[in-house]
């Protein structure tokens, strides 16, 4: 298949897609009958990817039926071809995608460069999408995301999980119930040490291409550069700026949700970070991110949320509000300071409320499988809670941190409905960015 076709069928299925924008989740495709099976497509199935394929696999109601990966290899394409022996089996998801009649959903579990890339084409399709966190690698992709999933009418679920984790949900339904009353601040912080490379320049050279990794089709909509062994595929992508999107990219997805979940925040007025300074390859060891939000009715007006990456970070003592001094944080979560108390919630542990004497306990919320809530919500049941309607704007806020990043002591003015820093040309340059050539992605008008 070549790229000009397949970007030919992209863009007459964009166009289609426009057509739909008024129907339910299942009324522009087939309507599923009792027994019959959701068909499931899983574009890259290693790493996490793997975990996502069996998480929405555990489903009795789906079938896999054609699976997707640039690497060959065992830990990639080949365990899930093992398992999965009935399905297709494809190293190019434009191939898959344009023999994609049978398949109802999709699975985007790649480097976060080629999330939008394939989540858009595939959405074109009618395909109901479950993709990563971040959802994109721009802020720009992020709203190209939110609108083609509402046009096309499908179902969409990013993969956040622990927003389904009853540690998450408890911490929710903690402030919706005014437990701490109304928020005056939140403070997120990740402070672990991530192991892929930070604050480097690439590496010259190159080194031969294992047999089996398809390095181009890797690359994808990235810029060509030479493969180096172990630098960027499988794993240590994550730290360079052409296809991860850093320490707070790969959490704030996750520990930013539950604030934006509990607030229902939308989107920031302004930011400003605090960082090193940074070079054109690599992110940063360290980052502060202050970002400011219009009141919401769980908040006492305005609102500053802060961000903080770094090893071993954790936010002061003297801006947490009623929790002590010698009160253990967690590595990773948040505190929110509220009019009556302050909630810490740690990542995947359940909160708690202090002072410890005033709340004896936060009432506990049960867990959901993210995975089969997706699945299930694909036929028809339920709905999903990290649809791309509520995960769009939670990942603008996100990759607006990475610019604010890139740009440190320079407070960004944002203008949410005209997807625009009004303050900084330089700034607003990052909001997108170029793709490489024959792999532009077609957008939504």
């Amino acid at each position: 298949m070549s790229l000009r076709t397949s970007r030919r069928t992209f863009v007459k299925s964009l166009a289609a897609a426009g057509a739909l924008g008024s129907f339910s989740a299942v009324s522009y495709g087939r309507v599923f009958k009792a027994q019959e099976k959701l068909r499931v497509a899983s574009i890259g199935t290693g790493g996490k990817g793997w975990s996502d394929l069996n998480g929405v696999a555990a489903s009795p109601a789906v079938e896999v039926v054609a699976l997707c990966n640039i690497d060959d290899s065992k830990q990639h394409l080949g365990q899930a071809k093992e398992k999965y022996s009935q399905a297709r089996v494809y190293a190019d998801w434009r191939k898959l995608l344009d023999e994609a009649k049978d398949i109802d959903g999709v699975i985007v579990s790649t480097p976060d460069h080629m999330h939008a890339p394939i989540s858009l084409a595939a959405m074109a399709l009618g395909k109901h999408v479950f993709c990563q966190k971040p959802l994109t690698h721009t802020v720009f992709e992020a709203r190209q995301m939110t609108l083609a999933a509402k046009k096309a009418g499908v179902v969409t679920q990013m993969g956040n999980q622990i927003q389904s984790h009853e540690a998450y949900r408890t911490a929710v339904a903690a402030v919706h119930s005014g437990l701490i009353g109304k928020v005056k601040a939140v403070h997120s912080w990740q402070g672990g040490s991530p192991r892929w490379p930070r604050a480097i320049e690439r590496p010259a050279g190159s080194d031969p291409i294992p047999a089996g990794v398809h390095w181009d089709l890797w690359l994808g909509v990235a810029p060509e550069r030479p493969y180096k062994a172990e630098m960027y595929h499988p794993f240590n992508w994550r730290g360079w700026q052409d296809y991860g999107t850093g320490q707070l990219g790969d959490f704030g997805c996750h520990i930013l949700d539950p604030v934006f979940k509990s607030l229902k925040l939308t989107a920031p007025t302004s930011l400003v970070a605090e960082a090193p300074p940074i070079n054109n390859e690599s992110w940063t060891k360290s980052a502060t991110v202050r970002y400011q939000f219009p009141g919401t009715e769980y908040t006492t007006g305005p609102i500053i949320v802060t961000w903080y990456d770094a090893e071993g970070v954790q936010p002061p003592r003297d801006v947490l509000g009623d929790v002590p001094a010698d009160a253990q944080l967690p590595n990773a979560g948040s505190v929110l300071v509220g009019e009556k108390g302050s909630l810490v919630v740690p990542h995947v542990k359940l909160p708690t409320a202090y002072p410890l004497d005033k709340f004896k306990e936060v009432p506990h919320v049960a867990g959901v499988d993210h995975y089969v809530q997706w699945a299930d919500a694909c036929r028809g049941v339920g709905e999903t809670t990290s649809h791309f309607d509520y995960a769009g704007p939670l990942t603008e806020t996100v990759m607006l941190g990475t610019i604010a990043v890139r740009l440190p002591k320079e407070e960004l003015k944002w203008d949410a409905a005209k997807l625009t820093i009004t303050n900084s040309s330089t700034a607003q340059a990052m909001v997108s960015k170029p793709y490489r050539k024959g792999w532009e992605p077609a957008w939504i008008g």
